[in-house]
């Protein structure tokens, strides 16, 4: 009489970072009772086609993640841990890599100041993924065993030189040895300029209900967030605003000015120049759509100086396209002549602003070299011609995009600039309590299902202040459960801006950089739209181990209203009836329409970010076989009748 055996996995297949198109083989090696099964899933937990045996060749372009499962024939299984396919569109491997580790970006020597916080870089292809080890002057770094090392108060302690031992068990690696100095100080003394605070407001709009969808302004907002966070200012990031939700953010925002704070604020989406004025395109902009349906920069501006701030920079990576439309223009009573504020506009008038796909990863052309320069110590305005000097040598948008920077500054501030409180010590705390406000997460919980003797942890993580990130962890299980799976669900539903095709990639690699092994993740976006509390429920589904049944338990978890969703921006603001037959406004999530169709170009082709304004669009289609951007023409007045 035989034995049966449960399934044993004896070896896990492993991670690999490859360049794209590059073949990859996972493998899995497994033990049990007859012949055995094999099904492989893709990140969404399909079925890969032909993936019914220990291993899957794979070349993919886009990053990807696999698991298998491996059963008998007497109903037993088991899964592999998720394994990730990393793809980094890097140039440098030769035909015949086995994969030992290949660096392809070397950490960059720096001349820092003190007190300064800098950041050192090593990225290596291998197979499998490369592990990675920091030193400093030949001393081990400890805990630091990830792509990027961040120093905080650089002093004489931490000047030196730096490199990464990058290894996996083909082969180890070294990177270039990155030096890092101490900047002298300055021969002549210089009247230090300081903020009071440091606050930003940005937003990026990508799904229109009227209008083609953008791809950039996600990983913009959010890599420019970072870097104005590591600077010291308190940021507000938000995605995809209603006019209404706009009007009402701006409004929170202008709450946190007041004398000696620097302000900045960041807009990317669709946007045109009307009578002089810049507009802002809202996602439920209608078509076509008119200056009241759209918010006004120079009010925005406006209202900004009046707070008396001492810095104010407004960045906008728009279109500037002249609307030869009928109706009002926003009137501005003029401010008397102030020497603080600094416009930086991705384009001259007129004129698009492009976003293009390179190496799978959706920017601004604008943005990304915004993001190059932003953390120099340099005064904004030399900044903002760094920016410009770049965008002038990209061969995308040569002759089609230059930047276009207006200021009244008289002192050379900059948003390095440190913050000194003392004196403001009241502003500051009401300021403190309005950000946190938009920005406090709920604290991790534990959860116990005591029928199975499971206890599951809940983390949460802030992509953008109104896109919320939990994460479920299964950490120990009972001798009464085994195959743990989760499912997260929230109530009420919140729709997942971030599922077209590309978009979810990249929401992905946000969520690697978070250091989260969760077992299940659930995004929650629009945040701004809930309208009382979220209440997030946990699906437990295990086997029994004695009766062998599957099970269900589930639990649920109050976490009331989170981040931006505490500041009710729906209820903020009051519609003006007399602009009802007009503007479209939307209170709730479910009466958002969002476009599944992107109609960019290939990766490495730039995009318009104009809007269409007509009552039927008849876009032209983009051409495959150059870099020319797609171009609409919508400067014809006749086009634009309501």
């Amino acid at each position: 009489m035989s034995t049966r055996t449960e399934v044993v996995i004896l070896q896990q297949p492993m991670s690999v970072c490859v360049p794209p198109n590059h073949e990859v083989t996972l493998r899995v090696q497994a033990i049990g009772t007859g012949a055995l099964k094999y099904q492989w899933f893709d990140k969404q937990q399909t079925e890969v086609a032909g993936g019914t045996e220990p291993e899957l060749t794979v070349s993919l372009q886009r990053s990807g993640k696999y698991i298998c499962r491996v059963s008998d024939l007497y109903c037993n299984y088991q899964f592999t841990e998720w394994v990730k396919v990393r793809i980094l569109d890097e140039p440098g491997v030769s035909r015949t890599w086995r994969g030992e580790p290949h660096i392809v970006i070397h950490p960059i020597s720096q001349t820092v100041k003190p007190g300064e916080t800098f950041t050192l870089k090593c990225t290596a292809l291998g197979k499998p993924a490369p592990a990675y080890q920091w030193y400093r002057n030949g001393r081990i770094l400890p805990k630091q065993t990830t792509e990027t090392l961040r120093i905080e108060n650089a002093n004489a302690d931490t000047v030196g030189s730096y490199l990464c031992a990058v290894s996996n068990n083909l082969e180890e690696s070294w990177s270039e040895a990155a030096e890092i100095e101490i900047a002298p100080p300055d021969q002549q003394p210089t009247p230090t300029l300081m903020a009071t605070d440091k606050v930003a407001l940005l937003i990026g709009n990508l799904n229109y209900n009227h209008h083609p969808g953008l791809m950039a302004p996600t990983m913009d907002v959010h890599e420019l967030a970072n870097l104005l966070q590591q600077l010291g200012f308190r940021v507000v990031s938000l995605l995809d605003l209603t006019l209404q939700e706009m009007q009402a953010a701006i409004d929170k925002f202008l709450q946190l000015l007041d004398r000696g704070v620097y302000a900045v604020f960041y807009y990317a989406g669709h946007g045109y120049e009307h009578s002089g004025r810049n507009y802002l395109v809202a996602i439920d902009a209608p078509r076509p759509y008119r200056t009241e349906n759209c918010v006004c920069v120079q009010r925005v501006m406006h209202s900004m100086q009046e707070r008396k701030a001492q810095l104010n920079v407004i960045l906008l990576d728009t279109c500037r396209k002249w609307y030869k439309q009928k109706g009002p223009f926003s009137e501005i009573k003029p401010l008397a002549p102030l020497g603080n504020t600094v416009y930086g506009y991705a384009t001259i008038e007129d004129a698009e602003a492009f976003e293009v796909q390179d190496g799978g990863k959706s920017t601004g052309i604008f943005t990304k070299y915004l993001n190059k320069h932003v953390l120099k110590p340099e005064r904004v305005t030399r900044v903002l011609e760094q920016v410009s000097e770049d965008l002038g040598k990209d061969p995308l948008v040569h002759g089609r995009q230059v930047v276009e920077i207006r200021h009244t500054l008289t002192e050379p501030r900059a948003l390095t600039d440190l913050v000194r409180t003392s004196g403001h010590t009241m502003e500051l705390r009401r300021r403190d309590a309005c950000w946190k406000q938009a920005n406090v997460l709920p604290g991790r919980r534990s959860l116990d299902f005591p029928y199975c003797g499971v206890k599951v942890d809940l983390s949460f993580s802030a992509l953008f202040s109104n896109v919320l990130v939990v994460f479920g962890t299964v950490r120990n299980t009972s001798a009464k459960a085994q195959d743990c799976t989760l499912i997260l669900e929230s109530e009420p539903q919140m729709q997942d801006i971030f599922s077209g095709s590309g978009r979810s990639e990249e929401m992905d690699s946000l969520l690697v950089n978070s250091g989260e092994t969760p077992d299940c993740t659930l995004r929650l976006c629009c945040l701004q739209r809930l309208q009382g509390s979220l209440v997030i429920k946990v699906t437990l589904h295990y086997t029994h181990t004695q009766t062998k049944e599957r099970l269900t338990e589930s639990k649920e978890l109050d976490i009331g209203r989170p981040l931006i969703a505490s500041c009710k921006l729906n209820q903020t603001r009051p519609v003006d009836r007399r602009q009802e037959s007009r503007v479209h406004t939307v209170d709730h999530m479910s009466n958002i329409r969002y476009p599944h169709h992107q109609n960019h170009p290939r990766p490495g082709l730039p995009y318009t970010r104009k809007a269409e304004n007509r009552l039927q669009s008849s876009a032209k289609s983009i051409s495959m076989s150059s870099n020319e951007p797609e171009e609409n023409d919508e400067n014809d007045s006749n086009e634009f009748t309501m």
